[in-house]
């Protein structure tokens, strides 16, 4: 995986790992794990050394690429890349020396913007003083339900440049949700055979809390058997807010 990236608030992807497991209600129906089990009846390289996703339980082994660390310096246009598409930067299987080789690949390639997405928001936090943080890096957590709540407060005390949360797939309200410090918000509906309902209201209620607290709000889906089949539209309108460039520029 590495460029043309379908995720419409991405342009490209990149895959240093691949591979994880269920941590919360939000991966049962994981996107990953089905496409794994495609790529390695298809003889994708990466995911041959993974576990048979349709006997090894909700997940798939996590893998090392450090043949995919130099993928990005051979990009020559800027592109905005989601980091680890295809896995969790912060699994425990992933050790701190790697984590830190992924980011030097980020600080010598500042052309390009890192998003990382991760569902382990303690080890996150655990490890970000042991990290150096290059300008061009955000970091998200997933936040399903209010369960999840709790990941904010650890994203709020790492010192990356941009800090967002994924509210996909969105499986209840978040009442009450503190954005301080927080500058993105996306938010979005389950896509899939087993796909779980959304109440507009949990989407509306992130909206309002978006613009009563200065934070962009990206609308990505409705969802529903295809991620196409519910549109995009929210109130009448698409909402495709990203971050003001200028907080990107250097880590708060």
């Amino acid at each position: 995986m590495g460029d043309r990236s379908a995720i419409e608030w991405t342009e490209a992807t990149w895959n240093p790992t691949t591979g994880c497991d269920r941590v919360s209600p939000g991966c049962d129906n994981c996107y990953a794990l089905t496409l794994a089990k495609r790529l390695k009846a298809m003889g994708a390289p990466k995911y041959q050394n993974d576990g048979d996703p349709r006997t090894s339980g909700p997940g798939f082994d996590v893998t090392l690429h450090p043949d995919s660390l130099t993928i990005p310096y051979g990009w020559k246009s800027p592109r905005v890349v989601f980091v680890n598409s295809m896995s969790d930067l912060f699994h425990a299987r992933v050790p701190l020396g790697f984590v830190r080789q992924v980011f030097q690949v980020m600080a010598d390639t500042p052309q390009h913007t890192y998003q990382v997405l991760t569902k382990r928001a303690r080890r996150l936090r655990q490890v970000a003083g042991k990290l150096q943080w290059p300008a061009n890096l955000w970091v998200g957590v997933s936040v399903e339900s209010e369960t999840e709540l709790p990941r904010v407060d650890d994203l709020r005390q790492v010192p990356a440049a941009v800090r967002f949360l994924s509210c996909e797939p969105l499986l209840g309200p978040l009442p009450g949700l503190n954005l301080d410090g927080i500058d993105w918000v996306i938010a979005g509906g389950e896509s899939g055979p087993g796909h779980r309902p959304m109440d507009q209201a949990w989407v509306t209620g992130i909206r309002d809390a978006c613009q009563e607290q200065n934070t962009a709000f990206f609308f990505k889906q409705w969802g529903g058997r295809t991620p196409k089949a519910g549109g995009r539209e929210l109130d009448g309108r698409t909402w495709d807010e990203m971050p003001p460039p200028q907080r990107a520029l250097s880590p708060s």
